[in-house]
């Protein structure tokens, strides 16, 4: 792509995405079913910025129900079912433990009839009341001061990463071109309209002038940046969510406990994810460049070890457990009366300045009507769509998991949804030895394989922090699958030895900055 448009070729589009994480990938994804050739460019890795750093839930959220935001619920609990349904082995429904103390709100009650609406608006039945033996066979050791029980109901968890990748592959499959590592240096303004962008090509020291009818900045919490070459209003504030990851050896958990944060009152997790156990998140304003990954601080792993604590009095978690940690920044949409963020709303909103449309804010789980509203915006810009009639965002392929992976079924769906029609070919252009799990997880080098061949890899980052998450499950960022990757990238990348060193400092570079723990006080 970047070769034609060096000759001067594909330098117009209809439409052109800047910014590749879920919001971007969804309007591409949008954008590309209703026949407009569409671009879609990313200034680091696909996912690099917040989506792939959130706490991997696919949730209406109770607490802004709670709040009074029956409308953003509603939206969420009906996409979530969505999503569950479309893309089964990608989403997958797990139960939620909320556990009650006493002299703490929400109680029992009160928590019941926020679970009936939220059942209602997703057109389930699926709570109820759990004692505490229920509770505490549960989750093993679970303090019981003051413990009154838990109401237990579903959300949905998702590999946020490969969330977007399973969406940029389903553009690409229909005519869409994405470009990472692809910067968007300024936008093209002719007689006060933005008509194009130019990007940035390092390879030759140059710009290339990008012409299109419409361009959508999904930048997420870097939305502000671009905007403000044609507006100067500040409407995102950044919020940091922090997590540590244990390994299921010192702590294992099958499903989800939420409680209320000693310090504060918010609202911890505790779940599994990818083989490890997770607590998280935290909710601070994150006042660092954006361009330097986000990285947990001192205070916010003080927060969650005490949050934890809390709960587990005989199974006391310490700095030297953690296995690795990751943070990641919210795009919410800023306002003048939440001075504390975790009150802050988490709409999403759509501005027109000068023929730029600008989409921030929002969650992870309305992706899909977000890229919407922004492809609404932008079509009066456009030409008229081509009709369509199947509008699920991901088509699962019929295969079933027993002929896929015979005697594996479960593994063999997690497959499916996570490369659809792509998942038998991962498989078969890698040997046996590679099909098989890695330390705790379920991924596979086979996977890795694949991922270097077909998603874009540029850097060792990309494979073991997005393509994969082996980054964060493994001790020491992967360390021990380090020779097989090297040969792996050797193979499929052309990658000699000088490459991989320098590919490897980099990387080891990046996991202690971001992705370990911070130096101690």
């Amino acid at each position: 792509m970047l070769a034609k448009m060096r000759k001067g070729e594909s330098l117009k589009w209809d439409i052109i995405v800047v910014g590749g994480g879920i919001t971007g990938a969804g309007v591409l994804r949008e954008a590309t079913r209703r026949g407009y050739s569409a671009l879609l460019l990313e200034q680091q890795d696909f996912s690099w910025g917040t989506s792939s750093r959130s706490s991997k839930m696919v949730h209406g959220g109770l607490r802004y129900l709670a709040a009074g935001d029956v409308k953003l619920t509603k939206e969420s609990v009906v996409e979530r079912e969505r999503l569950l349904k479309e893309a089964p082995g990608l989403v997958n429904r797990i139960a939620f433990y909320f556990s009650f103390r006493k002299g703490l709100w929400p109680g029992r009650w009160a928590m019941t009839v926020i679970l009936g609406i939220y059942d209602f608006l997703a057109g389930i039945n699926d709570h109820r009341y759990c004692n505490n033996k229920v509770l505490q066979q549960q989750f093993s050791g679970l303090n019981n001061t003051n413990l009154k029980g838990a109401s237990c109901y579903t959300d949905a968890m998702v590999d946020d990463s490969r969330l977007v990748l399973r969406v940029l592959h389903d553009c690409v499959n229909q005519g869409a071109s994405i470009l990472n590592y692809t910067k968007v240096s300024d936008l093209v303004i002719e007689q006060d309209r933005v008509t194009g962008v130019f990007i940035e090509d390092s390879e030759n020291d140059q710009l290339i002038k990008l012409s299109a009818s419409a361009v959508i900045n999904a930048t997420g919490a870097w939305a502000d940046r671009l905007r403000n070459r044609v507006n100067d209003e500040k409407r995102v504030r950044p919020l940091r969510g922090s997590h540590l990851v244990i390994p299921t050896s010192f702590y294992a958990v099958s499903d989800v406990l939420t409680f209320l944060h000693p310090d504060d009152k918010r609202g911890v997790y505790i779940y599994p994810w990818e083989g490890t156990t997770v607590i998280g998140t935290t909710d601070i304003d994150h006042n660092e460049d954006l361009d330097i990954e986000a990285s947990i601080s001192n205070q916010e792993v003080d927060y969650l070890i005490r949050g934890f604590n809390s709960q587990f009095l005989n199974k006391r978690v310490s700095r030297s457990e953690i296995v690795s940690t990751w943070a990641g920044v919210r795009p919410v949409i800023g306002s003048e009366q939440a001075k504390d963020p975790s009150k802050e709303r988490r709409d999403h909103a759509v501005w027109e300045d000068q023929g730029l449309i600008t989409v921030s804010g929002g969650k992870l789980t309305t992706f899909r009507l977000i890229a919407l509203d922004a492809l609404a915006a932008a079509s009066p810009r456009l030409p008229d769509p081509k009709p369509f009639d199947d509008d699920r965002m991901f088509i699962t392929p019929e295969i079933s998991p027993q002929t896929l992976a015979p005697g594996k079924p479960d593994w063999a769906q997690r497959l499916l949804g996570r490369y659809g029609a792509d998942a038998e070919n991962i498989l078969k252009q890698a040997s046996e030895t590679e099909h098989e799990p890695i330390g705790s997880t379920e991924f596979c080098l086979a996977e890795c394989r694949w991922a270097t061949k077909n998603e874009s890899v540029q850097h060792l980052d990309d494979l073991l922090l997005r393509r994969t998450r082996l980054g964060m499950c493994i001790a020491k960022g992967g360390e021990a699958i380090f020779g097989e990757l090297q040969q792996i990238c050797s193979e499929e990348l052309q990658w000699n030895d000088e490459r991989w060193e320098k590919e490897l400092i980099r990387y080891k570079t990046i996991w202690q900055r971001c992705y370990s723990l911070p130096n101690p006080l």
